[in-house]
Order: structure tokens, then sequence, then C-alpha cells
């Protein structure tokens, strides 16, 4: 049998000029379980909450729609959620909206009711790109992020 091969990475969306990067996370005691969310700028500038009931997936698509409420002008959003990253870079969304919100297996698109706020803001605005980076690998404003959204998920 021939080895399988990967399908290349799809190259990184390009980024806005002038664009502000914001690291966004989410997290979850239990899944699910009392979540939490959180974006940051830097460490004067973020937001965090919570949701009880909730799952990962869930806080980390709240993360980025809250990030993009709240903040103005061209962004680069940073999420350690590769569900998030690629949902854009890959323009999963055309297919979901085309679809009816409908998922390639032809399931309702989980979290919908995130997912199409976030959509239309990021299609609206046009000023927004997502990179991925990994978790817990050490990064400065990913682990600060992943912090806040834990220590949301705590509070209630």
């Amino acid at each position: 049998m021939p080895p399988r091969t990967r399908r290349p990475t799809p190259p990184a969306m390009p980024v806005p000029p002038g664009a502000r990067e914001v690291f966004t996370d989410g997290a979850c005691a239990g899944n699910p379980g009392p979540g939490g969310w959180a974006w940051a700028v830097d460490q004067a500038v973020w937001a965090s909450g919570r949701e009880a009931p909730s799952t990962n997936q869930r806080m980390e698509i709240r993360a980025a729609l809250e990030a993009v409420r709240s903040l103005d002008g061209p962004l680069l959003i940073v999420s350690d959620s590769t569900y998030v990253v690629n949902c854009f870079r890959d323009a999963w969304w055309r297919g979901w909206r085309t679809r009816g919100w409908v998922n390639t297996a032809r399931k309702p698109v989980a979290n919908r009711d995130l997912w199409e706020p976030l959509v239309d803001a990021v299609e609206s605005r046009g000023d927004i790109a997502f990179r991925w980076v990994k978790g817990h690998s050490g990064d400065r404003m990913n682990d600060f992020v992943d912090r806040l959204a834990v220590a949301a998920s705590k509070k209630g």
C-alpha cells in the first residue's frame, strides 16, 4: 500500500495593512461544562467572560466574536483553534451559507448562533485575518489569554 500523502497546507491569509494582533482563546472545565473565553491585544487591553454550560469549540468561537465586536480597525486574530482559523483561511463558511448552514456531512453547523454573527462581521468589515499559533507552546500572549479563559471558566 502506498504511503498516504497529505494535502498541502493552504497559504496563510493576507494580513490587512496596519492590523493589530489580538490573541483569542477559549477554555472549558469539562466538555460540556463551564466555559470561558478571552481576547487580548496586550496585557493591559483585554476582555474575558464565561458561559455555562458550554464547550471548548463554542468558547474559541466566542473569543474571536467578542474581539471582533470590541475592537475597531484592521485585526489579525491569532488563535490556537484550527477550527476557528481554518473556517476563515479555507472559507468553510461560504459552503455553510450556500448549503443553508449545513456542513458537508449534511448536518446542521454546530454553534451557528456564534458562527453566523462572526462570519457576518468578518465579511462586512473586510479587514480581519486569522493566524494559527500552537497552544501551550510558550507563546507569551497565547499563554496569557489561556490563563484568562481558564480563570473566566471558574468564575460564577
